[in-house]
């Protein structure tokens, strides 16, 4: 477990070090913030720090930090390393920066923020992304916390043609569309804390059994086969960039995040509490990540003989198989939450993880449904004050989800195509963040602190582009091809932002002084 303690140690104490410089160089300072300057009932709503903590938690949280290690840890014991790494100077530089311009600029959602410090192009490529993505979110993590609930806590069969399936997903969508509706503090703000609260001790209790069943796990410098599976084998072999850094989004970097903080950012009561509810928050989340890649890989050498996961390779890839009545059966990756919550905690602790598996991506379901409803009507310009100009918006949204939901849930193989786009999508929406959040210390007397944006901007940039290029979902050209076109793609990137930093000294909307 050295290797995983290590990533710890840098998730903690990295975390902290890093955290506070990003503060320092925002400067954020005791000005009044939107949700005392616009503070309507709705959206804009000042709440405790404590509070939006939390719901921003479990906003940025979906099955993302889970389903995306229980698939990354296939690329073996580096993922303990790099999970923490890219969390700190990548997915917390992102999620505080963006938080913080939205919450200095008004409370604008994130394609406005794009918009002002790039250009009308790049906002519409931008909107065009994040909506994308965030449609995409609301679609997974319906269909997610529907099959947990049907298959591990409630004994159905989670099948398309299971009448218990669609009652499940009828009552996820009518939560959705009361909780995108109704004022921000009315459900969100009173529930989601204790919600966060149970997520938080779920991981650390996975975490407990850990450190006292001490599994063996694979070090980074020794032999990567365990169980039976060679870890090894899959790193070599499955493209580690960009693969990885697409399957293992939530945790390490999301550019979901960015509608989200841009969302809390109307309720934050001082500018100075973005750095523990938007940096902070996401190290938690990548500390959530981090557990459920060690669990996953516990119990893959455990072997399903004795409880745990067996890894067989099949016409599509690699699946997870269980034992059931004596009998080795493939289980999808979902199934492997129940695995590892049962496997650590025992019937009683792992239901009740379990509950708090579903709890995580349904939290973040409804809020990207509210961050799209946002996004839509400033877009279009439509006022969020009364609720039948919320249904305008939500009405047609949710119609569209539902639809991808059938198709995806009546495919056999749509879930895995729906996940492939909203890792591509959501990747691809944080170098718009990023490169906006350049140009604006730029242009904001901070130029010499542009790197610390421009490091996410450029390893995403390419990571993005060459899975376009690579994926089958793109051009599948051969990787080198791919990296070739995202290495030339990158260098254009980055050389038109540094221009649009250096065009204007100061913008003249949203001065950080």
């Amino acid at each position: 477990m050295i290797t995983f303690l290590t990533g710890l140690a840098i998730l903690i104490v990295g975390g902290a070090l890093y955290g506070r410089f990003c503060e320092r160089v925002f400067a954020p300072d005791d000005r009044k913030t939107p949700a005392y300057e616009q503070e309507d009932g709705v959206d804009y709503v000042p709440m405790k720090r404590w509070k939006n903590c939390l719901i921003n938690l479990l906003n940025i949280a979906g099955t993302g930090p889970i389903l995306g290690p229980i698939q990354g840890i296939l690329f073996g014991p580096v993922a303990f390393i790099t999970i923490p790494l890219g969390c700190v100077v990548c997915g917390a530089v992102h999620d505080y920066f963006s938080g913080m311009i939205c919450t200095r600029m008004g409370g604008i959602q994130m394609p406005e923020m794009v918009k002002r410090h790039t250009n009308k192009y790049i906002y519409g490529f931008f909107t065009l992304f994040i909506c994308l993505a965030t449609f995409l979110c609301a679609s997974v993590f319906i269909y997610t916390p529907g099959d947990i609930m049907a298959t591990q806590l409630l004994g159905f069969s989670g099948s398309a043609s299971a009448v218990s399936t669609w009652v499940i997903y009828g009552a996820l969508f009518a939560y959705y569309l009361v909780a995108t509706v109704l004022p921000i503090d009315k459900i969100i703000g009173k529930i989601y804390p204790v919600f966060g609260i149970l997520l938080i001790l779920s991981a650390i209790g996975i975490l407990a059994m850990l450190f006292i069943r001490h599994p063996q796990m694979c070090e980074i410098w020794g032999d990567w086969e365990l169980g039976g599976f060679d870890f090894g084998h899959y790193f070599n072999t499955q493209n580690f960039i960009p693969s990885f850094f697409v399957t293992v989004a939530c945790g390490i970097l999301s550019g979901f995040h960015s509608s989200q903080t841009a969302l809390v950012s109307r309720t934050l009561q001082k500018e100075k509490d973005g750095r523990m509810a938007f940096y902070n928050m996401m190290l938690c989340e990548g500390f959530i990540a981090m557990v459920w890649a060690a669990g996953t890989m516990a119990v893959i050498g455990m072997g399903a003989e004795n409880a745990g996961i067996t890894m067989k390779l099949t016409e599509t890839g690699w699946g997870y198989y269980q034992m059931a009545d004596g009998v080795l059966q493939q289980i999808a990756p979902t199934s492997v939450v129940g695995v590892v919550c049962k496997s650590f905690l025992g019937s009683v602790g792992g239901v009740i993880a379990i509950i708090g598996v579903i709890i995580l991506p349904i939290s973040t379901g409804d809020t990207a449904l509210r961050a799209l409803r946002l996004m839509i009507a400033e877009v279009f310009h439509i006022g969020q004050k009364t609720v039948r100009k919320r249904l305008i918006v939500v009405i047609p949204i949710c119609a569209l989800v539902l639809g991808l939901l059938i198709w995806a849930k009546s495919d056999a193989n749509g879930f895995n195509v729906v996940w492939r786009y909203f890792g591509w999508a959501n990747q691809t929406s944080s170098v718009f963040a990023t490169a906006a959040i350049t140009i604006y210390l730029m242009r904001n007397g901070k130029a010499k602190f542009a790197w610390m944006p421009l490091i996410p901007f450029i390893f995403y940039t390419f990571v993005t582009s060459s899975y376009f290029l690579n994926s089958p979902i793109g051009l599948s050209l051969s990787i080198n091809l791919a990296y070739i076109g995202a290495g030339i793609f990158t260098a254009v990137c980055f050389g038109y932002v540094m221009y649009l930093g250096i065009k204007k000294e100061k913008t003249v909307q949203g001065s950080g002084s």
